[in-house]
């Protein structure tokens, strides 16, 4: 498909909100409603990739308290007709039919090709890609399991909620220091996947989250690999303007 004239299509992911407590959260979540006030002048799509929020499970009649300045101003810009995607992250993967019912927007739990403009993206928030983390990709599977999920739903929200914020701050802990290095693009296992992706297909842009560093690199072939970093230390982001994709940031 073709962008309207003078529209762009923006992609951010790893927000964390909830984390590491509720104040930062909230300040977080202004910036976050700042940002999409500023780009909904201009955007025909955005995509969110993946950990929205450092934790969401939702109950058949409840969701986790909070968020709803960042839920209202994502209603508002649906309402604007602005498409909204959302892809799940190893964080928030509970998240099922409360938010495209309430905003319309649409759910991903997994990769996603598409063409704008004639360039083609390869789309995903990356848990789970590339070679290694053995031990993640079989718990990935337990947590994405329906038995699993409906025996986690048995859990009063009181404690299940609280048990699993427990257990995703642990996961923080491992993977969201502000002290991540670039590895080199032999030690990047995205790098490593896109570069096994492009081996079968031409691809212009892998867009992935997850990484929590703002990564732009060259593939060659006229192909990059962008990682979208996260918003707790850098609120870096992506937009693509119709002709190329540039890596930014949102200054206050």
């Amino acid at each position: 498909m073709n962008l309207s004239p003078g529209k762009k299509i923006y992609f951010a992911s790893d927000f964390h909100l909830g984390a590491p407590d509720a104040a930062t959260s909230l300040q977080r979540e202004k910036l976050l409603v700042q940002w999409l006030d500023e780009i909904k002048t201009d955007a025909e799509e955005i995509y969110l990739v993946g950990d929205v929020f450092d934790f969401w499970f939702e109950y058949k009649t409840a969701v986790p308290k909070g968020f709803v300045r960042l839920l209202g101003k994502l209603a508002e810009i649906a309402d604007r007709g602005i498409v909204l995607h959302y892809f799940t992250g190893n964080h928030d993967m509970w998240v099922f039919d409360y938010l495209p019912k309430e905003i319309g927007l649409t759910i991903y739990r997994g990769v996603l090709e598409k063409e704008y403009n004639g360039k083609r993206f390869y789309i995903a928030h990356g848990d789970g890609l590339g070679p290694g983390d053995k031990g993640y990709k079989f718990i990935k599977k337990v947590f994405a399991n329906p038995v699993c999920q409906w025996l986690f739903a048995r859990l009063h929200p009181n404690f299940g909620i609280r048990m699993a914020n427990f257990w995703s701050g642990k996961s923080r802990l491992h993977t969201g220091s502000s002290d991540e290095k670039f590895l080199g693009e032999d030690k990047e296992w995205l790098v490593i996947y896109a570069k096994e992706v492009l081996q079968k297909k031409h691809i212009d842009y892998f867009i992935f989250g997850h990484r929590h560093l703002p990564l732009d690199i060259s593939l060659g072939s006229n192909s990059k690999y962008i990682n979208l970093g996260e918003w707790m230390n850098y609120c870096s982001y992506a937009v693509f303007d119709g002709e190329k994709t540039e890596l930014k940031y949102f200054k206050k």
